[in-house]
């Protein structure tokens, strides 16, 4: 149930930052003086609406987005309407260009303000930021190769003792052993260990399921123990596997050091644009990568492995959020609202029709132009014909409808999670 609620909730939460960024659109338009004869949650059939002064407001019946009609965006989209003589003058290509900039900016400006101010909150009061008290503690664990012992750990070795563990899974050997949390191991079958490292290298060369002496410092106190080793199959750099020994134990950090925390309002604000900073990046890096990413998401329709940091559509974004709240993680749910946030408002900046982006640079382009037409003595060259830009506009518009098609079709058939 959580599951399904945690995907309604963040579904919603998507609708409302849509519907706010065509309000942006509306409230600087309005701010303007010019002429907006509709703002609509949603698409299809109207279910509810009224108006208000020239604006008719309401709901339509398909919740996947809304729109806003702000008159006469082009010369030709003016041709096709009625206006008397002063709502000529308010129709939206007529205005300044700082105006229309503004105007059509205002979305992606939206989208911003909530990934920051809902990042601000996580960062100043939740705390998402790293707590450098336990990456000191974690770097000290490594140095000291101190260890956290694991209960239980996967194997297919249905001979190990089980103990109290789940089907798939044996006793961890450090555990059964008697080795505890926080203890250091200082030696493995004769060989001295002198950090996390070493640990790894002596454990891989040993021989799974025979025993070998752990001489381990606990509390100052040093005790050697029988621990019979276990095989795990891990993953190489390459992408290939292998089985190594393994003692059944990860780096030990004190529970008691939280692993992130809040640093307040004032403090947040900086770390706010910092982080903003670093998501912007990796977001400008992840739309250059995209194109790669197609055939591996093809693959993974077709049964392959998907990838964790392959492309998500709204579907397998609710889904990562459904299961955020279904392990309660309220903090990875709303970072993920401000990741896909910002994608949102940079996304939409692109200078390609029929994003916000394209028409801030088709007014520029035109802006531009006329400056050196007047600069070169000759005449004005005018605005651009968009029906000319139609075949482009219809091209994008196919590539993102069949790239929208691709991740929803991924989500559905193979879908990344996260804890399940």
């Amino acid at each position: 149930m959580a599951y399904i609620t945690g995907i309604v909730l963040f579904a919603l939460a998507i609708l409302i930052s849509v519907s706010l960024h065509e309000f942006g659109h509306m409230l600087t338009a309005k701010g303007f003086g010019m002429k907006v004869t509709r703002y609509f949650v949603g698409f299809g059939p109207t279910l509810w609406s009224f108006h208000k002064g020239e604006t008719e407001y309401g709901v339509k019946g398909i919740p996947l987005g809304g729109f806003v009609k702000i008159v006469g965006m082009t010369p030709l989209e003016e041709d096709e309407e009625e206006l008397n003589e002063a709502d000529k003058k308010r129709v939206f290509w007529r205005k300044p260009l700082w105006q229309r900039t503004v105007v059509l900016a205002a979305g992606s400006v939206t989208h911003f303000i909530i990934g920051f101010v809902a990042l601000w909150i996580l960062v100043s009061f939740v705390g998402v930021v790293a707590n450098p008290a336990h990456a000191a503690a974690f770097d000290e664990s490594q140095e000291n190769a101190q260890v956290a012992v694991s209960q239980c750990v996967e194997s297919t070795d249905t001979a190990a003792p089980a103990g109290d563990c789940p089907d798939g899974q044996i006793e961890g050997p450090a555990y059964a052993a008697g080795i505890q949390d926080g203890d250091s191991i200082t030696a493995v079958g004769g060989t001295a260990i002198n950090g996390w490292e070493s640990l790894v290298a002596t454990v891989t060369k040993l021989t799974p399921d025979e025993p070998v002496a752990v001489t381990v410092d606990s509390d100052g106190t040093t005790k050697t123990v029988e621990v019979t080793p276990y095989a795990a199959t891990v993953e190489n750099e390459d992408g290939t596997t292998e089985t190594v020994a393994r003692l059944g134990v990860v780096g030990y950090v004190d529970p008691a050091i939280a692993p992130t925390i809040a640093v307040g309002p004032i403090d947040g604000i900086g770390e706010t644009f910092t982080t903003t900073g670093d998501m912007f990046k990796e977001t400008f890096i992840a739309l250059g990568q995209l194109p790669s990413k197609i055939p591996p998401l093809w693959d993974a329709i077709m049964g392959g492995e998907r990838s964790a940091d392959s492309p998500v559509s709204v579907v397998g974004a609710s889904r990562l959020g459904g299961e955020m709240v279904q392990y309660d993680q309220w903090a990875m749910f709303f970072m993920l609202l401000v990741v896909l946030n910002y994608f949102i408002g940079i996304f939409n900046l692109l200078p390609l029709l029929p994003m916000d982006g394209g028409h801030i640079a088709i007014a520029w382009y035109e802006k531009a132009r006329s400056w050196i037409a007047l600069k070169r003595g000759k005449i004005d060259p005018g605005r651009v014909d968009y029906m000319k830009l139609m075949p482009l506009t219809y091209a994008v518009i196919v590539l993102l409808g069949g790239f929208m098609l691709l991740t929803i079709t991924a989500d559905i058939v193979n879908p990344i999670t996260i804890f399940n």
